[in-house]
């Protein structure tokens, strides 16, 4: 028996990264998964990296369904929360219930000091790891506050949420935003018996993190870094001896807080940091 036997997940930014490790180790343990994802690049974002794509999304539910649960996946974007809406609806109407959200989908943000941060820039970032992950938890409450058997909602922040990354302001801005927006959900819902918690992972290997722009950003120093030269400046942040963690361990915080065995946990935030908060 799964942990998570008979629930019914709703994952954020599902095509790839975290978002997918999400989908697959909440299945893993028994869960169905509705997941989404805006599936295309959005060059007008001035992103370092790509986002995700229809043909990862449809690997995500491959690997889904190659555990043997079951999966619907959407396109949208968590800006919109129409189509957002539309989506969970259309899997809740499909499986029966609702559980557990995930509300992963977020964006990085190229290095820049606060103050030459370009407004589009910083609308981006409130609206994508903010705004999106009030809307995702706006279109999900009803469904599990109508069928009354609780649930759990885990918000992804970041170590930049619980401290302040110089050149990273509106990140860091938004991240901490995702902090109180937690704290509120968790007080208002706990009557309802659904928690809500926020995950903190310091840097994961995923395209957010391995690009060129983020290897510039921690090795000034040289011309021309690499993943290599990243993994330096990122192991000197780090307590425990590692530069960065995995999706997989992220997902095992977010299936932990989705989980009985974190039944009265709420209003919590958990950091995956690998021991940055006490370096």
């Amino acid at each position: 028996m799964g942990r998570l036997d008979g629930k019914v997940a709703f994952v954020t930014g599902a095509a790839r990264g975290q978002g997918r490790s999400h989908a697959v180790e909440l299945a893993r343990e028994g869960a169905d998964v509705i997941a989404v994802d805006i599936a295309h690049d959005l060059p007008d974002l001035g992103l370092a990296y790509q986002l995700g794509s229809a043909e990862e999304l449809a690997v995500t539910a491959a690997e889904v369904r190659a555990l043997g649960r079951r999966i619907i996946t959407a396109e949208c974007d968590v800006r919109d929360a129409v189509s957002l809406g539309a989506a969970l609806a259309a899997g809740v109407a499909e499986f029966g219930r609702l559980d557990i959200v995930a509300a992963n989908a977020g964006i990085g943000a190229n290095p820049t000091p606060a103050h030459d941060t370009a407004e589009d820039a910083w609308a981006h970032q409130l609206d994508v790891n903010l705004t999106g992950v009030w809307k995702t938890c706006s279109v999900a409450i009803p469904h599990l506050v109508e069928a009354g058997r609780g649930g759990s909602i885990i918000l992804t922040s970041s170590m930049a949420g619980l401290r302040g990354y110089r050149n990273m302001a509106s990140y860091s801005a938004a991240k901490h935003g995702v902090v109180g927006l937690m704290r509120s959900l968790a007080a208002e819902l706990a009557e309802h018996s659904i928690r809500v918690n926020s995950v903190h992972p310091t840097q994961v290997d995923t395209p957010m993190l391995m690009n060129d722009a983020v290897f510039q950003a921690f090795r000034p120093d040289l011309e021309h870094p690499t993943r290599d030269d990243f993994a330096v400046a990122s192991q000197n942040m780090h307590a425990l001896p590692l530069p960065w963690v995995e999706s997989v361990d992220v997902s095992r915080a977010v299936l932990f807080l989705a989980s009985e065995d974190a039944r009265y946990i709420t209003g919590v935030a958990l950091p995956i940091d690998a021991g940055l908060l006490i370096n």
